[in-house]
């Protein structure tokens, strides 16, 4: 019961991150900022599989948005990078570990139920410190400046 209610905040989560993106973009069935239709929706299984998944690919999928879930083993970070001029939504679905945002780096602890945000322009990593695989989702969205 438990993992259908976490099924059911992830998608919820997604959701909310795609409506954001195309309300702040203007994307939407008329041509929005972007000059481009986005008449699909999209509904994406996720793979139980111990590798990344691709969920988003942003232009022409959608109106910029790149999206994946990400599995990392115990030990394992994903490495420091920057969101440039994007922000990121990340949904924590399994394990724990450490997230290193900013510089300099400020240490925050995920993990399974919680989300995260990075603002436009930041560095962060992701680190599992755990026992078990970290698995997350993360939407990153183009922002205008």
């Amino acid at each position: 019961m438990k993992s259908k209610r976490m099924e059911a905040a992830v998608v919820t989560s997604i959701l909310v991150c795609i409506a954001g993106s195309v309300l702040t973009a203007g994307c939407a069935t008329n041509g929005g900022a972007f000059g481009m239709s986005s008449e699909e929706v999209l509904v994406i299984d996720l793979s139980n599989k111990a590798e990344y998944q691709q969920l988003l690919t942003g232009k022409p999928q959608t109106c910029g948005m790149r999206s994946g879930r990400v599995y990392l083993q115990p030990g394992e970070s994903i490495g420091q990078h920057s969101t440039k001029a994007h922000e990121e939504l990340i949904v924590f679905l399994s394990g724990k570990g450490t997230a290193l945002i900013g510089d300099p780096p400020r240490r925050i602890e995920i993990g399974q139920g919680r989300v995260a945000y990075v603002p436009p322009h930041t560095t962060h990593d992701m680190k599992n410190t755990g026992t078990e695989p970290l698995v997350y989702i993360y939407c990153v969205a183009p922002v205008r400046d």
